[in-house]
């Protein structure tokens, strides 16, 4: 049922444009909604919204989407975005988003598929990926998100840099926009029995947020799945209600203990079912079929052919994993979570240093080294990575970091075009035991390294920079390159907003260290990552030095 609005008042752009709503959305009629506006199927607008296409215009919402109460959406007369259909738009709003209480969507703006704005958020001048997450408070403005990106409350997103390195969406994340949607879903239904009645529906909500949405809304929330299911958990039917509106497939693997180590995975049986019971039904049976095994999902672009959100669902011993594991905020990789003891993990600085190595293009090298050779460089190569995703180029880390258990392990990028080296560290050592985040100090304990090979007095000189750091600077410099550094409190720090420390142009590895260590004394209590630059001015090092 479709409530219409009476008219906005007049303005110096208004036009004759009628809004163009479909049948099955429903538009409250407390809300205000004028000029050239497509509303797509099943869109819900809640009371008091306020979407004006008037001096910015057209404006398009895809079907599915909510636009809750508080919103209002403007536009500019200046500037447009490239709509999916490749037309022209002052705003476009994709479908399967939920634009949340208070929020302000002006153009020229674009927000794609499946897509959350947290209540009280501003995009403006900007363009919002795929399935991003923005939460409360935020500021996005003047900037591009990429698809699939997590922005934190409060975060003042201004600067392309800063977008560039907002964290991925993650699985508890996703969990949270559901219960929205589902809510959302539940007030459609409650103001459709409202006109329909002059009932009270504040106890009916109660049933609606239950059942499914009876306007055959994907979006719809359902907890009736995670309660009937005896082999699944709750957050294993988020993870595949969440691909599924996104319009993923479901694939699914299983391992042995025996090859668990070395990532041999086979594929189980085809889901090809887009249904969420059916796809329930399917995952329950492969659990059933390979009782004694590890087995995970994952999901399926059917465009691009990656996987997105990888994780173990079922372990050898029969348990389930009761959340997707990641190694940080803003990492695809999930960690095997199922592993013994004896199985190593690359720490959460790792893991970011090959997601920027992959995404600029490099592919990862490995090699080895027993205690005996370190100290005259006789590093051998490991078996080639020659996986071009994050998630399988991090098992074959962890692969070459078991078989060769009590030596030093390190990585580097390599360049396919200039064959080159860029970015080396060590990422494990003769104790068994990976390299850890880097501290302002040196922690006691560890095992040092052999002294690299820099000149003396910069070895004398470096009391805060840990050996790894020094020989990286002493590299990054033999090379030709440059370093600086970087700095962020702790407060910015999720949102990615660093700030330089300023440029150390000399040549000569002394000079560079001590710059360096008075960065670190200079911004103390304060994030401070070392930045590698080549002649090109192309960023190859980023690797944060001291934490809070």
């Amino acid at each position: 049922m479709v409530v219409r609005s009476p008219a906005a008042p007049p303005t110096p752009w208004s036009n004759s444009v009628e809004p163009k709503i479909e049948p099955s959305a429903y538009v409250h009629s407390l809300s205000n909604l004028s000029g050239d506006v497509t509303i797509g199927a099943n869109v819900v607008i809640a009371p008091g919204t306020s979407i004006i296409a008037d001096e910015g215009a057209p404006f398009h919402i895809g079907e599915g989407t909510n636009i809750q109460d508080g919103v209002v959406v403007h536009g500019l007369e200046q500037g447009r975005v490239i709509g999916d259909d490749e037309k022209q738009y002052s705003v476009w709003i994709g479908k399967n988003t939920s634009i949340t209480h208070m929020s302000l969507i002006h153009g020229p703006a674009y927000i794609g598929d499946n897509c959350f704005i947290g209540f009280r958020s501003t995009v403006f001048n900007a363009r919002v990926g795929h399935g991003c997450i923005i939460m409360m408070h935020a500021l996005i403005q003047d900037v591009e998100i990429p698809a699939g990106k997590y922005v934190p409350s409060g975060a003042v997103i201004t600067n392309q840099q800063q977008a560039d390195y907002l964290p991925d969406v993650e699985s508890e994340d996703m969990e949270f926009t559901s219960l929205v949607v589902g809510m959302n879903d539940a007030l459609k239904a409650g103001y459709e029995r409202a006109s329909e009645s002059t009932r009270p529906i504040r106890n009916e909500l109660v049933s609606a947020s239950s059942s499914t949405s009876s306007n055959g809304s994907s979006r719809s929330f359902s907890t009736s799945s995670m309660m009937t299911s005896p082999y699944l958990s709750q957050d294993t039917v988020a993870q595949v209600r969440q691909l599924l509106q996104q319009g993923y497939k479901i694939g699914t693997e299983h391992v042995n203990e025996r090859k668990f180590r070395t990532g041999s995975w086979q594929s189980c049986s085809p889901i090809n079912s887009n249904r969420e019971a059916e796809v329930l039904a399917e995952l329950e049976a492969c659990m059933a079929n390979h009782a004694g095994e590890y087995v995970r999902i994952f999901g399926i672009d059917p465009k691009g052919k990656r996987r997105v959100m990888e994780s173990i669902i079922q372990r050898p011993d029969g348990s389930q994993v009761a959340k997707p594991a990641a190694t940080a905020k803003g990492s695809s990789y999930q960690s095997s979570v199922g592993s013994t003891a004896s199985s190593r993990h690359i720490n959460q600085d790792t893991a970011s240093q090959v997601r920027h190595l992959i995404q600029q293009g490099y592919k990862i090298g490995t090699e080895h080294v027993d205690e005996r050779r370190f100290r005259t460089g006789s590093w051998q190569s490991c078996t080639p990575i020659t996986a071009s995703s994050e998630s399988q180029a991090i098992a074959e880390l962890e692969t070459c970091m078991a078989n060769h258990t009590g030596e030093y392990v390190r990585m580097f990028g390599i360049d396919p075009k200039g064959k080159r080296r860029v970015m080396e560290s060590i990422i494990q050592r003769p104790n068994s035991k990976e390299v850890q985040p880097v501290s302002s100090s040196h922690s006691s304990g560890r095992q040092q390294q052999p002294a690299p090979t820099y000149n003396k007095q910069s070895s004398a000189s470096s009391t805060r920079l840990q050996p790894e750091v020094v020989e990286q600077i002493r590299q990054l410099i033999a090379q030709g390159n440059r370093v600086s550094a970087e700095h962020v409190d702790q407060r910015r720090f999720r949102t990615g907003s660093w700030a330089s420390c300023g440029q150390v142009d000399s040549t000569n590895a002394s000079t560079a260290i001590a710059a360096i260590e008075s960065f670190l004394s200079e911004y103390e209590g304060e994030y401070v990552r070392l930045i590698g630059i080549d002649a090109n001015k192309r960023r190859i090092l980023e690797t944060i030095i001291q934490r809070p």
